[in-house]
């Protein structure tokens, strides 16, 4: 019995291996990382700097917490450094212990599995295909009270389907939930690659709600998943002063800390990858609108989720034909509440994006 593989954007070896590929032959458009790589500027410092390694980090990071201080605009006191978002995600629920939570699905399984080791029920409220993956705020409403919920997680633009909460809508979330004692925490490991930052961002709802904490990284946006580099803001100190007591000593190293602060102050990287994936997410959702093969959705991180309207086409069978012509973008099967055939894939730079567009369109054509 023959049965498909399944894999993770990141399992770029595996998939090599299965297919008989040549890893350097392939463009990965299924991590979501920025297409730019760890910026130059970042590299020349931290490549003079080795000598941190043989000292421990500040217990506190304050420096680290300043210059994310700085970046979001909050307090240094909201500001709580770990060893990426896995770190603090895991840290957040154990802390909270919540005893029904509910998840804004489809979505990271990550979340799902943190969960089920603190032995907090867990359910999906899912966003509808039919309404362009945008949230009905008063649905969600209904479903927190009726299940009475005391924690909710979102990820924010969402992966894997590229929407977002915008301000108006997330702030009238955000009073209910205070209102009827429910903990939100939302990711925003791909905030930094929306149009406007500002009309997506939950941060500086953290000065006012105390029932909120939003998490970040370095991952995606900077390219630098390998760092480790997370960290959550709250204005609700307690809460804070809770995890950071159950947090491991030290779990950020003194050369992940530094860099963290070295890529935050690029602004000149910041102004690059914003020009490049704003510019390059638009000629590619306009470009898809135009096949009939597919229907996109409005995108606010930097990847897209496009559904397949062929029926004798699979997501198993475009992602397939890419891969084996050098182009690695996401088979969304494993998100099991996807209703129909999904894909999804980054943005890359100009020329490895117009690829994998004609790709695409050979398969349209083709049918």
């Amino acid at each position: 019995m023959n049965t498909k593989p399944v894999f993770h954007g990141s399992d770029i070896e595996k998939i090599c291996e299965y297919y008989h590929l040549n890893q350097e032959d392939i463009v990965n458009f299924g991590a979501n990382v920025n297409p730019i790589g760890i910026s130059t500027h970042v590299k020349q410092v931290l490549a003079s700097h080795l000598d941190l390694l043989s000292s421990y980090p500040d217990r506190d990071y304050q420096s680290l917490r300043n210059t994310v201080s700085e970046y979001c605009g909050v307090p240094a006191d909201y500001v709580l450094p770990g060893n990426g978002s896995s770190e603090l995600i895991s840290l957040l629920i154990e802390t909270r212990a919540p005893k029904r939570t509910l998840l804004l699905g489809p979505t990271y399984s990550e979340y799902s599995r943190e969960l089920s080791l603190s032995n907090s029920k867990c359910n999906e409220f899912l966003l509808k295909e039919t309404d362009e993956f945008i949230l009905n705020v008063d649905f969600l409403c209904q479903s927190l009270l009726a299940g009475s919920y005391d924690f909710l997680i979102i990820c924010n633009p969402n992966n894997p389907t590229s929407s977002a909460i915008l301000r108006s809508d997330m702030e009238r979330l955000l009073t209910f939930c205070e209102q009827h004692d429910i903990f939100v925490m939302i990711d925003e490991t791909y905030v930094e690659f929306a149009p406007v930052i500002e009309d997506v961002t939950a941060v500086p709802f953290t000065k006012t709600f105390k029932n909120l904490m939003v998490l970040r990284g370095v991952s995606k946006f900077f390219a630098a998943p390998g760092v480790r580099l997370g960290y959550g803001i709250t204005g609700n100190m307690p809460f804070l002063k809770a995890m950071k007591e159950k947090q491991i000593p030290w779990s950020l190293n003194s050369l992940g800390a530094f860099a963290g602060e070295l890529m935050l102050k690029d602004e000149e990287y910041i102004r690059q990858t914003r020009r490049l994936i704003l510019s390059e997410r638009e000629k590619m959702y306009s470009a898809l609108k135009e096949q009939p093969a597919y229907k996109t959705y409005k995108p606010y991180a930097n990847f897209l989720l496009v559904k397949l309207l062929q029926k004798e086409t699979t997501a198993f069978d475009v992602f397939t034909h890419c891969v084996k012509n050098g182009l690695m973008i996401r088979d969304c099967s494993s998100f099991k509440s996807l209703d129909g055939e999904f894909i999804r894939f980054c943005v890359m730079d100009s020329k490895d994006n117009q690829r994998l567009l004609d790709e695409l369109s050979f398969l349209c054509r083709q049918k």
